[in-house]
């Protein structure tokens, strides 16, 4: 088991996890705007989460089913189509497949339980939610193979953990909403943005074994400044969710906190290059993502 949770790097779910969790409490929120009881026996304030959790709970634990099956499948058909590739590179050639501790049909097999586990979570949690699953598991395990084709990758794997709010949100509502799409929007423009500075790791590994990345189609400085650009995108994404969403001072104060990280993790790249990447990748990103999703889960608490 700690080999199979070290092949799929499951402590990395700290950066989709959370925002999953601010849909999850948004369709929470939409849910029991539109409940129909008798005044008498209509919970208010706080106790509406209590009661929802109560009638509802099995939705949270399959969402959590979903966020953790989808993203086990993702990482581990990744170490297993680039097994090849990782044998090659002095800094992934201790990963599980290439250094024997996982035989790749071990870990194929391990792919294809976890998206039967997706599946059925789905199914029994909507209609929407299941009809949609093949295309959530096309997107997620898609990424593994566009770096063979396109810089793009780093895009669709921003879409891919994109999914998350709004997927959480369809968990519980079964519809779309606009509110939650912000936050995948941001997700989406922030997972992009930092997976081209992990990449600058490979730059000349790419190049030299064909691989497609935005640091080997443009060199270090231009992806830098791509990444930026990414950062800020998200920033206003973030931005136009809190105004779109009439939040308050906690929010905005998630938000100050979550900027401050990524122009922290700007500041780490351009003063020590590559020295730091852990800090600046692992760090820097999963406390942006948890207490930023703190701030906005208790503002989401305070509107009940």
């Amino acid at each position: 088991m700690k080999n199979y949770l070290s092949l799929v790097k499951f402590s990395h779910t700290i950066f989709a996890m959370p925002f999953a969790l601010i849909g999850f409490f948004l369709g929470v929120y939409a849910y029991m705007q539109t409940i129909k009881l008798a005044p008498e026996f209509m919970p208010v304030g706080i106790d509406q989460v209590w009661f929802f959790f109560t009638h509802k709970w099995h939705l949270f634990v399959l969402m959590l089913i979903c966020m953790i099956s989808a993203r086990n499948a993702a990482m581990a058909f990744n170490r297993y189509i680039d097994r090849k590739y990782d044998e090659k590179n002095p800094r992934t050639a201790i990963r599980e497949i290439p250094a024997g501790i996982i035989q790749p049909k071990n870990a194929l097999f391990f792919v294809i339980l976890n998206c039967i586990a997706f599946i059925i979570a789905t199914f029994y949690i909507n209609k929407l939610c299941f009809f949609l699953s093949p295309i959530a598991l096309t997107v997620i395990l898609g990424y593994s193979l566009t770096k063979r084709f396109t810089f793009l990758c780093h895009l669709v794997l921003g879409v891919g953990l994109g999914l998350a709010p709004i997927g959480a949100f369809l968990a519980v509502t079964g519809y779309f909403k606009a509110l939650p799409l912000f936050f995948s929007f941001a997700v989406f423009f922030w997972v992009a943005g930092f997976d081209i500075i992990y990449a600058l790791q490979d730059e000349q590994f790419d190049k030299e074994n064909k691989l497609y990345s935005i640091p080997a189609a443009f060199g270090q400085t231009k992806a830098i400044w791509i990444s930026r650009i990414l950062h800020l995108l998200s920033i206003a994404c973030v931005f136009a969710a809190g105004v779109y969403g009439n939040f308050i001072l906690v929010y905005w104060i998630g938000f100050f906190v979550f900027v401050m990280l990524l122009f922290y993790q700007h500041f780490l790249v351009a003063r020590y290059g590559l020295q730091r990447i852990d800090l600046a990748f692992f760090t820097s990103n999963g406390i942006a993502s948890v207490l930023f999703s703190l701030c906005v889960i208790t503002e989401i608490l305070m509107h009940f």
